[in-house]
């Protein structure tokens, strides 16, 4: 089982290819549709009056559990509206409204507190290692962070970032948190510090895993066409841990597979807006793509031709 504590929003998103007026988002909204595919995942954030049963309707997708989505009466949920260039890899924040995600005291039954994996969505530190804490038995923990928490909370995060297992940014908040001039040199100071896993989030470029004694990096899967990018860090943690949760075994070959579910699953994501595509995906066309992946990556056939 996986437990998810993170935002659950509504988010206003215009890009080259459209628009979109409050959608569902939030980072543990698009984190819940991808794991889902994999295991039991629980959702622990708040949300207010506005958020109706359609929108509980595309959370449940696949069964995930929102017994411990907190319904805050009177309030409003967290709001987040930013428009894209050409670029997709940037983006210009137009409107950040917390509401009931700004008194947010994360509170876990006891069954999500008995998670196997436990996903630490980009929350304050403070309340991410409270969450931690009601979760001891996890034998897998992941944070995510951003750079506001490293600029305004870093002794905070780095009290967190000691008690977790895996630690998924993107490459630029690596460097600023490590003080490094490049990505493999920011991992190896971050796995200094306790966890024994480094995922760098790379955009359009793919991600990189780093552990120890190992590297290992995936392209982005290619695609003509891409709409918008909300979630899509998330949908890539969801694939990642959710394939964890179901593997039960930690080890290198598990991971490197992860990495290849983590990042369908994030193609899948940027195809539509918000949660349209992965909220109606199927786990077959998941499958395809990610053999199409691994023989996009293969190299010991195109070398055998050399050798031939």
């Amino acid at each position: 089982m996986i437990t998810v504590v993170g935002s659950i929003a509504f988010d206003s998103v215009k890009t080259p290819f459209g628009a979109r007026e409050r959608m569902l988002g939030g980072a543990a909204t698009h984190f819940a549709l991808a794991a889902s595919f994999f295991d039991e995942v629980r959702v622990v954030g708040p949300v207010g009056d506005d958020f109706d049963e359609a929108a509980y309707a595309v959370l449940r997708t696949r069964g995930t559990d929102t017994g411990d989505v907190e319904h805050v009466l009177g309030g409003k949920s967290f709001f987040w509206a930013g428009e894209y260039g050409w670029d997709l890899n940037s983006r210009e924040t137009l409107d950040t409204q917390l509401g009931v995600f700004e008194s947010f005291q994360p509170k876990l039954s006891p069954r999500s507190r008995e998670a196997d994996v436990l996903f630490l969505a980009n929350i304050q530190p403070d309340l991410q290692r409270g969450v931690r804490r009601q979760c001891e038995s996890a034998r897998f923990v992941a944070l995510d962070s951003m750079d506001l928490w490293i600029e305004t909370a870093r002794d905070s995060l780095l009290e967190t970032i000691a008690v977790v297992d895996c630690v998924i940014l993107n490459d630029a908040e690596l460097r600023q948190l490590t003080g490094r001039p490049n990505l493999v040199s920011a991992a190896r100071e971050l796995l200094g510090w306790g966890p024994s896993v480094v995922v760098a989030k790379q955009g359009e470029y793919g991600a990189t895993l780093v552990t120890a004694d190992s590297f290992f990096a995936l392209p982005a899967y290619p695609l003509e066409t891409v709409v918008d990018p909300t979630g899509a860090g998330d949908s890539f943690a969801g694939g990642f841990l959710g394939y964890l949760a179901q593997a039960g075994d930690v080890d290198q070959m598990t991971l490197r597979q992860a990495m290849a579910y983590g990042t369908v699953l994030a193609s899948f994501n940027v195809e539509d807006f918000g949660t349209e595509r992965v909220a109606s995906l199927g786990s077959e066309a998941i499958q395809e793509r990610v053999a199409e992946l691994i023989g996009f990556t293969q190299v010991s056939a195109a070398m055998a031709e050399l050798r031939g």
